[in-house]
């Protein structure tokens, strides 16, 4: 069995990705995987680093507004389409995977000039543009990794996520988790992430109320980004630790030191906090189309999560708002127990099952493909 796997872009797509190649490779370690990319996206550099082959197509952004570059998109996304299908007919593909991004429009329409069945994957609340095209002619169910997803033949499976992350036991791993950082073995813990690049109204609100949370007893891990820094008040003798680093590589690590977490609300981060049952305070990104308030509101709503504007994120609010609920150990449980109900933490091999019935199905295709076998 060979499949490709189109999504990439951003980490929101290649993450998930990644984790469904891994199921697939632990179920069959033969098969055949190819990822589709460009050469401007984070996947020229993650996917060969993670041990996958990497065939790059043409990008094609779609201008959201009406510009001149609106002319030049049909001519672009037929050289992407061209492209994407001799990717497919080298490996022999049996079955594509898109989950989104400038690689899955391609992808499918490649996929569906050469008669190859195609699995659908939509990481966010909000369907993107290629995901909404390709749920109205696929005629299976199309994944999806949050509840009520507005997407023809959806099925809610969930996001997958690494194993680390998936099988983590926060409560084992805390005594080293919590050492691994220079953190105190027993004081309640808040984690602080904006991911990988950082969010300034986060890193600002809550370094400024950290008198506060020292106050209370609460140490802090936080990480600003690789592009930010934080201006921390000065602190007092025997004040908790408030760890400052720009980026966690363990982020299993982590979540497994932490009582609470404040952060953004990409899929990827809702999917993984809830999984590990990590209470969280959502701060969604202000810029887009509001899919990262969408991806927080089933575990808000459940009671799993508390969700604040990123306007509203003030040292004030972080005082009014973290500090009590970080010292709540009872309400923390709660809130735990009702996120990890809600998130499939076995993602990775609902979705490899459906790759697989989806392959299996085309070997009796009459399609150009039917029946190649690649690595």
């Amino acid at each position: 069995m060979h499949v490709v796997l189109a999504g990439g872009g951003s980490a929101g797509h290649i993450s998930p990705a990644l984790a469904l190649a891994a199921a697939l490779r632990r179920t069959d370690p033969e098969v055949g995987l190819t990822f589709l990319g460009t050469e401007e996206g984070l996947e020229a550099r993650l996917i060969p680093a993670a041990g996958y082959d990497l065939a790059l197509i043409p990008r094609v952004p779609l201008p959201r507004e009406l510009t001149p570059r609106l002319l030049t998109v049909p001519g672009r996304l037929a050289g992407a389409v061209r492209a994407s299908a001799a990717v497919l007919e080298r490996t022999g593909a049996q079955v594509v995977v898109g989950l989104g991004g400038y690689v899955a429009m391609p992808a499918y329409l490649a996929a569906r000039r050469m008669k190859l069945p195609v699995v659908v994957h939509e990481q966010n609340a909000r369907p993107g543009i290629a995901n909404r095209f390709a749920a109205r002619f696929v005629t299976s169910e199309v994944a999806v990794s949050f509840p009520a997803t507005p997407l023809r033949h959806a099925k809610f499976v969930g996001l997958p996520i690494r194993r680390e992350i998936a099988a983590l036991d926060r409560f084992a791993l805390r005594a080293e988790a919590r050492a691994a950082f220079g953190l105190d073995p027993d004081r309640p813990t808040l984690l602080v992430t904006g991911g990988s690049q950082g969010a300034q109204r986060i890193n600002q609100a809550v370094s400024q109320a950290a008198p506060a949370l020292a106050a209370a007893g609460v140490q802090v891990l936080h990480a600003t980004g690789s592009r930010n820094t934080v201006e921390m008040p000065p602190a007092s003798p025997g004040d908790p630790p408030y760890v400052v680093v720009s980026y966690i590589e363990r982020m299993d690590l982590a979540y497994a030191a932490a009582d609470l977490a404040v952060g953004r609300a990409g899929a990827n981060t809702v999917t993984e906090l809830a999984a590990v049952g990590l209470p969280a305070v959502f701060v969604p990104y202000a810029v887009g189309n509001g899919e990262q308030r969408l991806n927080a509101q089933p575990v808000v709503d459940a009671g799993g999560g508390l969700l604040v504007d990123d306007a509203a994120l003030t040292p004030d609010w972080v005082r009014e708002h973290v500090v009590g609920l970080a010292t709540d150990p009872a309400r923390l449980t709660a809130m735990a127990k009702v996120a990890q109900d809600l998130m499939p933490a076995d993602a990775d091999e609902r979705l490899a099952e459906m790759v697989r019935a989806a392959a299996a199905g085309s070997q009796g295709s009459t399609g150009k493909n039917a029946g190649k076998v690649g690595r």
